[in-house]
């Protein structure tokens, strides 16, 4: 626990380190063509694009790029090994018993929204994978009616009404914002509680916590650079924070 919570600390002093040196927007070449139309303050304003905070444009660019040379020589190989020597059903039931240890911080979060049926269900999947379906590694609960459900803390600052404010990209973890990363740290508290209730030892959280990434990765089908776009970054935070609105209005 001592190790796990110093990683957490260094990795903060890293990120803010990286955000202080990296917040503002890469000066041109001086070669650099200037553009031949200048697009007028009103399309500015209108363009999808414009609509979102970023002004950590520079941080999160060198960070895209860092994700996907990351995820490209590290992560990917890595879930490929994985998948090639896992059986498909040891990772389903890999990838229901850490969905089973999430289902805590979705019941407190949709406590928190004021969400009472999301929560109730979410309290019924947790019991009856965790007893029938032996700590979650069978997903009955689905099969008798009780749906997955997708609420966290993000969510519920949002819903709270705190405003995302800027865009941000996380290191490994992509796409977020300041008030995404801000509940994806309570969340990964809370997940880290219910880890702690295990009696999980030291070495054996680390493997539990690199398994999960492993397997949070496979079950991702995004690739970076596979749309071919020359504005992918953009396209991505675009949608990115679409998605959250949507899932904060529901």
């Amino acid at each position: 626990m001592a190790f796990y919570n110093s990683l957490i600390k260094k990795s903060v002093i890293i990120l803010v380190s990286l955000l202080s040196g990296c917040s503002s927007v890469p000066e041109l070449e001086n070669n650099v063509e200037a553009p031949r139309v200048k697009l007028s303050l009103a399309y500015e304003k209108i363009a999808v694009t414009n609509q979102y905070a970023d002004p950590w444009e520079g941080f999160n660019r060198r960070m895209y790029y860092f994700n996907a040379k990351a995820d490209q020589y590290l992560l990917l190989p890595v879930v490929a090994g994985y998948k090639a020597i896992t059986p498909d059903l040891v990772e389903k039931a890999v990838s229901n018993f850490f969905k089973n240890l999430g289902e805590f911080a979705v019941f407190i979060n949709a406590l928190l929204q004021g969400k009472a049926n999301v929560a109730v269900e979410t309290f019924g999947r947790f019991v009856v994978n965790t007893t029938l379906g032996v700590f979650g590694v069978f997903d009955v609960a689905t099969t008798i009616g009780l749906d997955e459900q997708n609420e966290d803390f993000g969510q519920t600052l949002g819903v709270w009404g705190v405003a995302s404010g800027p865009y941000l990209v996380l290191p490994l973890l992509g796409p977020s914002s300041l008030r995404d990363a801000t509940g994806a740290g309570i969340d990964m508290f809370a997940l880290q509680t219910v880890i702690d209730e295990l009696g999980v030892s030291g070495e054996e959280e680390i493997l539990l916590s690199f398994l999960r990434s492993i397997d949070t990765r496979a079950n991702l089908p995004f690739r970076y650079y596979a749309s071919g776009s020359a504005f992918e970054y953009e396209r991505l935070k675009v949608l990115y924070m679409k998605y959250r609105e949507i899932q904060i209005a529901r």
